[in-house]
């Protein structure tokens, strides 16, 4: 697990999706219950029929098995969305997914606020977890609470 972009002297933004520009770090208290939020402000995807940019917000949380998310990495990753046509559920569910390959983390949850468009906010929710009892209990509880716009005033913590 070596650390390629964190203290580099250059950075380099691609703007097309790449997931190999994901990078994690061990986690030092892999037996302790770690609640992790990370927030993209500035998310941007390319609508895939019309070209136009879509603009939104990311939320990550999860609670980490034996490994975290560097995030520098994490940035440039979710920049190479930039050139990427996908619509807003697609991008949410593909950031999850590399994630949960990247990580393996016990619970995640990823979850989107995208501007309107057509005068239509979309607010994608995608989660997973490793099969924990509590933790599928968790996964339920959060979906079906889960309301957006809860998220913009809690950074990501909003129950």
């Amino acid at each position: 697990m070596a650390l390629t972009k964190l203290g580099s002297r250059t950075t380099s933004y691609g703007f097309t999706y790449d997931p190999s520009l994901l990078e994690s770090f061990p986690n030092k208290s892999p037996g302790r219950v770690q609640w992790v939020s990370l927030v993209c402000a500035e998310f941007t995807s390319l609508c895939p029929k019309t070209g136009q940019p879509d603009f939104g917000r990311v939320f990550v949380n999860y609670i980490p098995g034996k490994a975290m998310v560097e995030s520098k990495s994490l940035k440039l990753y979710l920049f190479s969305f930039r050139n990427h046509g996908g619509f807003h559920e697609d991008c949410v569910e593909t950031i999850r997914r590399d994630l949960t390959k990247l990580l393996k983390p016990r619970y995640i949850e990823v979850v989107g606020e995208f501007t309107p468009r057509g005068g239509i906010s979309i607010c994608p929710f995608s989660s997973g977890h490793n099969g924990e009892r509590r933790l599928s209990e968790l996964a339920r509880r959060r979906l079906e609470s889960y309301a957006p716009g809860k998220y913009s005033l809690a950074l990501g913590r909003p129950y």
